[in-house]
């Protein structure tokens, strides 16, 4: 399955953006997402994640109370808004999807399904 994000962009601190992650093919509807972004010489980290089937919504510290991820199955979506940017969340932003659940759902290494990434950068 081939991910597409978008929504990426130049924004100030304290502005907002949403992204959005599609596949060009099938449904995702049975598996998780998951949101990671990478910064410059960073490796890939951890932002958001929508279990199935629960639809559960799991968040790294670092963006929670900014940061909202969703789905939406009849779209075959998934979005993360993020509020109050900061320089620091400047990354470039990957969707990732697998079926079922990880317990590890942190690890990027246990998604098999990735989208391109969209560039994010914050202005100080």
């Amino acid at each position: 399955v081939q991910l597409q994000a978008s929504g990426g962009g130049l924004v100030q601190a304290g502005g907002s953006l949403r992204l959005s992650c599609g596949p060009s093919g099938r449904t995702l509807s049975g598996d998780s997402l998951a949101w990671f972004r990478q910064a410059p010489g960073k490796e890939r980290e951890f932002v958001a994640a929508v279990r199935y089937p629960t639809n559960s919504i799991y968040y790294a510290d670092s963006v929670k109370g900014r940061f909202t991820v969703s789905r939406d199955n009849s779209k075959k979506t998934v979005y993360l808004q993020m509020n109050s940017l900061q320089p620091e969340d400047t990354a470039v932003y990957y969707c990732a999807a697998r079926l079922n659940w990880a317990i590890d759902y942190y690890n990027p290494g246990q998604y098999n399904n990735w989208g391109q990434g969209t560039l994010v950068t914050v202005s100080s």
